[in-house]
């Protein structure tokens, strides 16, 4: 597509942080999470040299690249400038408030605010799919690969199902009312492509019966989400091939898992590519609880955290244009 519409200077979008897999999800489940957000503005320069400035602040943003070809949000400014014949200098500044490798989608909600603030600044009004194809483009900047799980849950919040075949599509879910989950993140040296890192732990076969149980679960943490039931949620999140490989690269996950149930957890499951582990409840009374227990699992391990309270949130979103 050729030809846009530039009826703005400047554009801010606001994404949320996500969790994915859910225990039995693989590369499938994700969930939008508050109240952690990356805060992307794109502005459009005076030249038409197709110039792209990155500028990053807020939590560790000195630490990542600003190179747009190795910066989660530069990658897809950049592709969508080549597709849709961009020609104008652009600025991207991302204020990061979602930490990064803690397992909680950081490189997601930079690409997703690139791809929402992006389409808006220039009129194009593509769909949600593509949107999303568009953010996933970051992904390979920090995971050395595409995949959807975190960057679909930023771009349209609430739990979403990736589907691959017989086309890539995803199916948005609004998650139950009294869902609550509770994140530690574990204070420690993570590597610097740490997903790309964690998924050399992958095994490459595995039992039949390892993959009956986890599509059972799985059904059962899709079944709990339309039926808006947290009990039955917790139930399914149980991993028997992907979280068994990871959980050595966890000090204290099982101390950490323990404690979590006995304060009151309903489930306790790694973060996505982890190091955070987050748990499943179904009210708040019990959350503050739960976090000092998690708390206490990962000092017993000789390692700090932070612990935060979350609830799922609405996806994306435009705050600011002008």
């Amino acid at each position: 597509m050729k030809g846009y519409k530039t009826e703005m200077k400047s554009c801010t979008a606001l994404a949320p942080s996500s969790t994915a897999n859910l225990g039995p999800g693989f590369d499938v489940f994700g969930l939008a999470l508050d109240p952690l957000a990356d805060r992307v503005k794109i502005v459009t320069g005076p030249g038409k040299s197709r110039r792209i400035v990155i500028r990053m602040s807020g939590e560790k943003g000195s630490a990542i690249p600003c190179r747009p070809d190795s910066n989660t949000a530069g990658v897809v400014v950049r592709k969508m400038a080549e597709d849709f014949g961009v020609e104008d200098d652009l600025f991207v500044h991302v204020s990061k408030g979602v930490p990064t490798g803690l397992g909680l989608g950081s490189s997601a909600a930079s690409a997703a605010g690139a791809a929402v603030a992006f389409d808006r600044l220039f009129g194009l009004g593509i769909g949600k799919r593509e949107l999303i194809r568009y953010a996933a483009e970051g992904e390979i900047a920090s995971a050395g690969t595409k995949h959807y799980d975190n960057v679909s849950a930023s771009v349209l919040g609430g739990f979403v199902i990736v589907r691959n075949s017989p086309r890539l599509d995803f199916i948005r879910i609004d998650p139950p009312g009294d869902l609550v989950l509770v994140v530690a993140a574990p204070l420690m040296n993570v590597p610097r492509r740490k997903t790309q890192f964690a998924r050399s732990f992958l095994p490459k076969t595995v039992p039949l019966k390892s993959v009956i149980h986890n599509v059972s679960n799985a059904s059962a943490v899709v079944t709990g989400f339309l039926l808006k039931e947290v009990e039955l949620i917790s139930k399914g999140i149980d991993d028997a091939i992907i979280e068994p490989a990871r959980r050595h690269l966890i000090p204290g996950y099982d101390r950490v898992k323990r404690k979590a149930l006995e304060a009151g957890a309903l489930a306790v499951t790694i973060s996505g590519a982890g190091p955070s582990m987050i748990s499943f409840l179904k009210t708040d009374q019990e959350s503050r609880r739960v976090a000092r227990a998690m708390a206490s699992g990962f000092k017993e391990a000789a390692m700090g955290c932070k612990t935060f309270v979350c609830r799922p949130s609405h996806g994306a979103r435009i705050v600011q244009i002008s």
